[in-house]
């Protein structure tokens, strides 16, 4: 039974179609990337799924519940987190400040000023936590500006895993990173708890490849294609919608 389900998706502004009858089943726990050239609707579809855009027709569940038309909170508080293209961090704050905002964003009657000891104990806990898994331990009391792009990135996905949720969408989260923070983030994803599962939007075939174990083409608004990474590879209509015939992207061919 998929844990995220989408059905007959789609999204017009106007006359123009920007997602046509898009569907998509993933499993809980698999690594599930959507792939495609700019313009393909990448974002327009993470933007349905989260909330932040509401689809002309169609369906999005998560573990049997609706979510097409919920607020973007609502369908945090469901159980889906996000990440963007670009960092939305407090500059001028720390990781561990960072990640406890929203380790406590997460967290029930969060508005809450009377708190136990123990209630900040445990989100402290968490916050460290996270900042482990994102291979940022060492940078707890840094500020976040002086943090390198890369490490950043991973704060990014740090704070989306800090919700606890049971599903993570990454959009784009190499963008911009050199070829050693790239490295840094495919092991960490790879190092991600098998509760979680995780879709991303990313160009970058390596880390796509070297993480994921299912991927859909998406080609203006429509999955021309879903399989694992040696069927993507292999799909000569992937090969020319995507990158051309003999195409190959950060040394990752297709």
């Amino acid at each position: 039974m998929a844990q995220l389900s989408i059905k007959n998706l789609k999204k017009h502004f106007g006359a123009l179609q920007i997602i046509q009858g898009f569907d998509l089943e993933v499993d809980a726990g698999a690594r599930h990337a959507i792939v495609g050239p700019n313009g393909a609707g990448k974002t327009t579809l993470f933007n349905m799924i989260s909330g932040w855009l509401k689809p002309t027709s169609g369906s999005i569940s998560l573990d049997r519940r609706d979510l097409a038309g919920l607020t973007p909170e609502q369908v945090n508080r469901a159980g889906l987190a996000r990440s963007f293209q670009k960092n939305a961090l407090f500059e001028g704050l720390t990781v561990f400040e960072n990640l406890r905002l929203a380790v406590q964003a997460g967290t029930p009657n969060r508005f809450n000023l009377i708190r136990s000891a123990s209630s900040f104990g445990a989100m402290r806990t968490k916050a460290e936590e996270v900042a482990v898994s994102m291979r940022l331990g060492d940078a707890l009391n840094r500020e976040v500006k002086t943090l390198s792009y890369g490490q950043k990135r991973q704060l990014e996905v740090g704070i989306a895993l800090a919700c606890s949720p049971k599903a993570l969408l990454l959009d784009e989260p190499a963008a911009g990173t050199s070829p050693a923070e790239r490295l840094l983030l495919i092991d960490t994803l790879r190092a991600l708890p098998r509760d979680i599962t995780l879709v991303l939007v990313e160009h970058d075939m390596d880390v796509v490849f070297g993480v994921c174990e299912q991927v859909t083409v998406l080609n203006y608004g429509v999955a021309v294609a879903t399989g694992s990474p040696d069927e993507i590879r292999q799909n000569p209509e992937v090969r020319a919608a995507y990158l051309g015939e003999s195409a190959s992207y950060h040394g990752a061919r297709l």
